[in-house]
C-alpha cells in the first residue's frame, strides 16, 4: 500500500455510487485498509435516518456562504438547488494521519479540484443502462415530480463528463463493481475490468438516449 490518497468518486444520481462506496468501506474495515468517507457540508435538509456530522454537516444557507467566502472549502457546488462543499482542513488532516479518503463529489466539484493540481485519483461510476438510472431515481421515494425530473436531467448531463476521470466503472454487477472500486483504492491493478474501447462504446450508447 502506498501513501494515503484522496479518491474522487462521481456518478449520476441513481447509479449506485453510495452503495458501492459503503460496501468498499465495509470491506476495508475487515482488511485493515485505512479508509474513510469524507464528510461534506450541505444546506439541504437531512433525510430520514441521517445524522449531523455522520452523513453530512448540515448547516444553513447563510453559514455555508460565509464559509464559501472565507475560503473554507476545497470545493463547493450547488446541486439540485442545494449547496455542497468539502472542508480543506478536514481532507488534509485525514491524509496527514495516513488515512485514505473517499470523496463523493459532483462533476462541478471535481473540476474545481482538478484545477488546483491536488494529488488524487478519480473514478466515475456508470449505470448499467439509462432505463435503470431512471428507475432508481423515480423510486427513491424522497422527491416530488419536479425534483425527480431535475435529477434525471442532471444525471444525463453528468454522463458526458465521465471521460475526464482516470477510471470508469460500469455498475452492471454490484459485486464486480465493488471489487473493482476496492482494487483501485487499494492501488492494485483491477481484474476483470472492461478495456477502454468497451467502456467508450458503452458510454456512447448511454449518451445516445
Amino acid at each position: 500500500m502506498n501513501d494515503s490518497k484522496l479518491f474522487l468518486v462521481s456518478a449520476p444520481s441513481g447509479a449506485g455510487k453510495s452503495s458501492l462506496i459503503n460496501k468498499v468501506l465495509e470491506i476495508s474495515g475487515d482488511s485493515n485498509l485505512p479508509l474513510e468517507l469524507s464528510i461534506s457540508y450541505t444546506t439541504r435538509e437531512p433525510r430520514k435516518g441521517e445524522l449531523n456530522a455522520h452523513e453530512y454537516f448540515f448547516i444553513s444557507n447563510d453559514e455555508f456562504l460565509d464559509k464559501k467566502n472565507s475560503g473554507f472549502f476545497l470545493e463547493h457546488a450547488q446541486v439540485h438547488g442545494n449547496w455542497y462543499g468539502t472542508s480543506l482542513d478536514f481532507v488534509e488532516s485525514k491524509l496527514n494521519a495516513g488515512i485514505n479518503l473517499i470523496l463523493e463529489i459532483d462533476v462541478q466539484g471535481f473540476r474545481q479540484i482538478d484545477d488546483l493540481s491536488l494529488s488524487y485519483d478519480s473514478i466515475f461510476i456508470l449505470p448499467p443502462s439509462i432505463h435503470s438510472l431512471e428507475k432508481r431515481i423515480e423510486t427513491r421515494g424522497d422527491d416530488d415530480t419536479e425534483a425527480i425530473n431535475l435529477r434525471l436531467k442532471n444525471a444525463k448531463d453528468e454522463l458526458a463528463y465521465a471521460k475526464e476521470y482516470k477510471h470508469i466503472i460500469i455498475n452492471d454487477s454490484f459485486e464486480k463493481a465493488s471489487k473493482e472500486l476496492l482494487q483501485i483504492i487499494a492501488q492494485e491493478s483491477p481484474i476483470n475490468s472492461k478495456n477502454t474501447e468497451e467502456v467508450e462504446q458503452f458510454l456512447s450508447q448511454l449518451l445516445s438516449y
